[in-house]
């Protein structure tokens, strides 16, 4: 456990909040029940219209700070969090993301035993609308110098990851406001170009998938990654040592991994026949750029089969996914009253032991 006081304040949470009613209260949440407790929450109100200001007038914590604006997007609210904060480190949360409860504090424990790192990332979870998991995120554990790793495959996955030495952020100048999206990739590549970042391997982002976040919009994602990866390639730090051919390889990983990740999205519910055709774009571009395209060939091909059913027949695919969820419930509750059967006294009369018989 961490040892904190009141003051001075170890911790900014920057929240940037945009028409969030249905889900701030629920994000801000998670936040106040960190067991680390020494923190600021910043909530960077973007010119809401809806009922987000009300939401958060409801929740009283002296912790609480807002702040409005009218609105300018995501990167300048983030920003603008940025100025107003005071802690040694910062972490940002989109609004309709959630912490589990030990993320502060053991991304924080992180740092402090690695003073060299200036950025700590925990592994995400995909949850929906209702809060409900829908798949894993990548499991990556990497320390130190992750440069090359990060040009070639966004491993932090989103802006609701890393806490960050403050310092380091506005040594960069902060989110490049010019982006529509991909600003995190962005910033995580600066950071990692001049810093050390330490891994905690444990699942401590749950990021919500729904249909009209700004990542949802794939033709503007495409555009913006393309800009962030020719960018990072112009100012590599290593690219004065790197050959023709290597460079042409990372080049081309980086494009195949982008592609990969955005015909996989555009293959995330709603299922519609314009998802579809994106899905198959990404992936014959995903299929063009990757080295290893023979040895992932099975992949491509399960890939290409459900976009194949989501251009024919979308609702195909909802049934089919929809089934296969009420099994999965099924044999959940199915084991769940196997364990309460076989929940009695072994033969030394423990209460609560689980007796399996062959």
């Amino acid at each position: 456990m961490i040892n904190s006081t009141l003051n001075p304040i170890l911790v900014s949470v920057i929240i940037p909040a945009y028409n969030s009613e249905k889900t701030i209260k629920e994000t801000i949440e998670s936040v106040l029940k960190q067991s680390f407790t020494n923190f600021e929450l910043i909530i960077i109100n973007d010119g809401s219209r809806d009922s987000t200001l009300e939401v958060i007038a409801e929740i009283r914590d002296s912790r609480i700070k807002v702040f409005s604006y009218p609105n300018a997007g995501g990167n300048v609210s983030r920003n603008r969090g940025l100025h107003l904060a005071v802690g040694e480190f910062v972490s940002f949360l989109d609004a309709d993301d959630l912490w589990t409860r030990d993320k502060l504090q053991s991304q924080l424990k992180a740092l402090q035993e690695n003073v060299t790192a200036k950025v700590a990332y925990s592994w995400t979870d995909y949850i929906n609308a209702n809060s409900e998991f829908l798949l894993s995120g990548k499991r990556v554990n990497l320390n130190e110098n992750v440069y090359e790793s990060l040009l070639i495959n966004n491993f932090l996955e989103n802006g609701s990851n890393p806490l960050i030495c403050r310092k380091a952020l506005i040594k960069l100048g902060g989110f490049d406001e010019s982006l529509s999206a991909a600003q995190d990739w962005d910033m995580w590549l600066r950071l990692a170009s001049k810093f050390d970042f330490i891994c905690v391997p444990s699942v401590q982002i749950l990021y919500r998938i729904s249909a009209n976040s700004v990542s949802s919009n794939l033709v503007r994602q495409e555009k913006s990654c393309l800009q962030v990866l020719e960018k990072a390639y112009k100012e590599r730090p290593s690219l004065g040592d790197a050959t023709r051919t290597t460079l042409k390889h990372s080049w081309n990983m980086s494009l195949a991994n982008l592609y990969k990740y955005l015909a996989c999205k555009a293959l995330q519910k709603p299922f519609n026949r314009k998802k579809g055709l994106a899905a198959a774009i990404f992936l014959w571009k995903y299929f063009l750029y990757d080295p290893s395209r023979l040895q992932n060939i099975n992949f491509t091909l399960k890939l290409s089969l459900k976009i194949v059913i989501v251009l024919i027949v979308p609702t195909l695919l909802d049934s089919i996914t929809n089934q296969r969820k009420v099994r999965r419930q099924e044999a959940e509750t199915l084991l769940n009253d196997w364990v309460v059967e076989k929940r009695s006294e072994d033969k030394n009369g423990y209460p609560g032991a689980v007796t399996i018989s062959s």
